[in-house]
């Protein structure tokens, strides 16, 4: 029997003064609760069922290649995980673009006359998209201006207003003037890579959320940034570093089995072997694994846990034996290709060329047998990179993630759960809750501090003033 994590080396808490925490779940919505609660004096356990920290932001290995399960990016506006990214001292390794800069390939039209730009100057929001969209070649002229039009409107909506989250985001677009054109060669190549969901499937709050805060708030608040180095860099080794620098007892390969309150008010966490006693419980897990873990009474209506969906993303990763891209990346359209990575440097490789293929929405294809994956997508890569059609394939495989974020329907907003339940002394983080942000990283890390922040209330410890920098920012 435990009583969870022991302060850090050399820090002297009294023994009376010290209160403890369980965090459930590794991933960066878990991580981060535990380093703000650490942060705050808590003494704090953080428990993994998988070997690695990183939840669906993770590497592994392919013989000589490191690969990510899936491309990550995220946006100068995405404070929390920058936040992060600071706290680990991995900032550096996963820089953010100058200036936002997006290549966008269109297979329909004629080769020499494919590629568009999705820029922003040193101007003042609205103006600093002004120039790119004017000259945006995969729109027609009355379609840009009825992009800026609808832009405006986008603005000009108010994210706390509860209505929005009933509607679909492509039935406003379509009120407002967007043709099925301007929706797939502009609005779907932002929300599908962001919301992981076309239009017409997602929430007209969420959606707005993403334009608003990404495109509408500040000049360079869409500029994107990804890791130069492998996911689990990141997201496992320096946050495991962080962690234990922190004195948070960190164990993997350790399955929760049950969480109940104990009758002096505290809780008792139960893995294979061994019963933590603590004050404080963060359950950061995917939604379906919190319903199970729940007691009885904690959630008014824990079955809407079961209500909030899921959506897959699929990856494409092809080895070429020479290079055939010259940019780090570029989007794509007329074409089932979406987003097409560059990860060569970052996997490791020293010859050829490694390129990932990032497939949000993908219903159709999650399920589909390796041979017809590369039969649909080596073509598309063809036709789009002239260096493929002589290069041999070193390399072709997939990987999916069939459950990888929570669906953005309409309606979905009243299902998400805020940080703190009925149950005095649990908490709820995890990106489906209620973050206002689509499920991304920055919602995972948003979710940790704001269960990190309820716990810190209830358990009497004041907030580490560097964990909320990043809102002053916001």
């Amino acid at each position: 029997m435990s009583d969870g994590a022991r302060p850090a080396p050399g820090q002297r808490t009294p023994e009376s003064a010290a209160r403890g925490a369980v965090v459930i779940g590794g991933g960066l919505a878990g991580i981060t609760a535990a380093l703000a609660l650490a942060d705050a004096g808590v003494r704090v356990t953080l428990l993994e069922g998988r070997p690695r920290l990183g939840g669906l932001a993770f590497s592994f290995q392919r013989g000589e290649l490191t690969v990510d399960n899936g491309q990550h990016v995220y946006l100068r506006c995405c404070t929390a995980y920058r936040w992060f990214l600071d706290r680990i001292e991995g900032a550096a390794l996963a820089p953010l673009q100058d200036r936002l800069d997006v290549p966008v390939v269109d297979l329909a039209k004629p080769e020499g006359r494919r590629l568009g730009r999705l820029r922003r100057d040193p101007l003042p929001v609205p103006l600093h998209l002004g120039r790119s969209l004017a000259a945006y070649p995969h729109l027609s002229l009355a379609e840009r201006a009825s992009v800026g039009r609808a832009a405006l409107a986008l603005k000009g909506l108010d994210l706390a207003d509860p209505t929005l989250d009933a509607q679909d985001f492509g039935s406003w677009l379509a009120a407002h003037g967007q043709s099925a054109r301007a929706i797939e060669a502009l609005w779907d190549l932002v929300g599908v890579a962001t919301l992981n969901a076309v239009a017409g499937d997602s929430s007209l709050g969420l959606a707005a959320m993403v334009f608003k805060t990404g495109l509408l708030s500040d000049p360079g608040a869409a500029d994107i940034g990804w890791a130069h180095v492998p996911l689990g860099e990141l997201h496992d080794r320096l946050a495991r570093r962080a962690l234990d620098s922190a004195g948070v007892r960190t164990e993997v390969r350790s399955r929760v089995t049950s969480v109940s309150a104990m009758e002096n008010g505290g809780w008792c966490v139960e893995v294979p072997g061994e019963r933590i006693k603590t004050d404080a419980v963060v359950l950061a897990v995917p939604q379906r694994e919190a319903y199970e873990l729940l007691p009885p009474g904690a959630l008014d209506a824990p079955e809407r846990l079961l209500e909030i969906g899921t959506a897959p993303i699929l990856n494409v990763h092809v080895v070429y034996d020479r290079k055939v891209l010259a940019r780090p990346f570029f989007a794509a359209l007329g074409t089932p290709v979406q987003w097409v990575f560059d990860r060569t440097h970052a996997s490791g490789l020293r010859s050829g060329q490694y390129l990932a293929l990032s497939q949000s929405a993908a219903q159709d294809d999650i399920d589909l047998p390796v041979a017809e994956l590369r039969a649909r997508y080596v073509p598309e890569l063809e036709k789009l990179l002239p260096g493929t059609r002589g290069a041999v394939i070193e390399d072709f495989f997939v990987t999916r993630e069939r459950t990888a974020t929570f669906a953005p329907t309409p309606g979905v907003g009243r299902l998400r759960p805020g940080a703190r339940t009925k149950a005095s002394g649990l908490y709820l983080a995890g990106a489906w809750t209620a973050t206002g942000w689509p499920a991304t990283m920055e919602s995972a890390v948003r979710s940790g501090v704001s269960a990190a922040d309820a716990a810190l209330r209830a358990l009497g410890r004041p907030r580490p003033s560097r964990l909320f920098a990043f809102e002053e920012a916001a």
